[in-house]
């Protein structure tokens, strides 16, 4: 158990049931967090869960089915981890899909508003959930995951990037929240966006094992530098977009 910024940390997990949120829930309990994953999906979530909490034992790792496409749910949510743990200390939002096409032409409108409920939509509703219990944190951080198409859209990703980039500006305005809620002093809370070209786990390179994956973050690297936000002063990474890839 970790003795650093995130020990006794209250996070809450959007997205914990997915690879890259179980190797959060996995980092952030080795940290010493008390952490709360949620998911749309029960089984995928428990699975999540119980590898976080058998694999740091005596961690609190908790599991909570929750539909962020819902503005109340997701509000019930927040108010519910700060009332049972007495704050929230971050807000990590994982909720990922993608959806493309061969060419500009061939880009289907369904998959815009598919993407728009998936990457909008739901940082939409944990953004407003959550800000205000971040605000009464000392060290509140509410982080975003972003692909770095959203700041050189391809011909055939012209959903997702827009989708991507739209959840960074909603994310900016948050930081801008931050910001001025810290005044003179600077702000004590933060949003922060953690860019990648895409993400690879160890299920992906066994489908795959001739695959370079060239440029991808691992969801283990991407779980330490979700923690790594917690270890920088707020006024630095907020309202910053920290590169895991190289630039486009």
């Amino acid at each position: 158990m970790g003795n650093g910024a995130l020990d006794g940390a209250v996070i809450a997990v959007a997205g914990a049931g997915g690879p890259a949120g179980r190797a959060a829930l996995m980092r952030l309990a080795e940290a010493g967090a008390v952490v709360i994953g949620s998911d749309n999906d029960p089984e995928r979530l428990a699975e999540a869960v119980d590898a976080a909490s058998y694999g740091h034992g005596g961690a609190t790792v908790i599991g909570d089915t929750v539909d962020l496409l819902d503005r109340q749910s997701a509000q019930e949510w927040a108010t519910r981890v700060e009332k049972d743990f007495g704050r929230v200390d971050g807000l990590v939002h994982l909720v990922g899909g993608w959806r493309g096409s061969e060419t500009f032409t061939r880009t289907s409108l369904d998959d815009w508003d598919f993407l728009e409920m998936l990457l909008i939509r739901t940082v939409a509703h944990t953004s407003l959930a959550f800000h205000e219990a971040l605000q009464r944190s000392d060290r509140g951080r509410y982080v975003l995951i972003s692909a770095a198409g959203a700041s050189k859209p391809t011909a055939g990703n012209a959903a997702y990037a827009a989708a991507k980039a739209a959840a960074e500006a909603w994310t900016l305005a948050l930081a801008d929240y931050f910001r001025k809620a810290g005044g003179e002093a600077g702000p004590t809370s933060a949003a922060a966006i953690l860019v990648v070209k895409a993400l690879v786990h160890d299920a992906m390179r066994a489908e795959r094992p001739n695959a370079k994956f060239a440029g991808f973050t691992d969801v283990k690297d991407l779980a330490d530098a979700i923690a790594d936000v917690w270890e920088q002063p707020a006024a630095e990474v907020n309202g910053q977009r920290l590169w895991l890839t190289k630039k486009p």
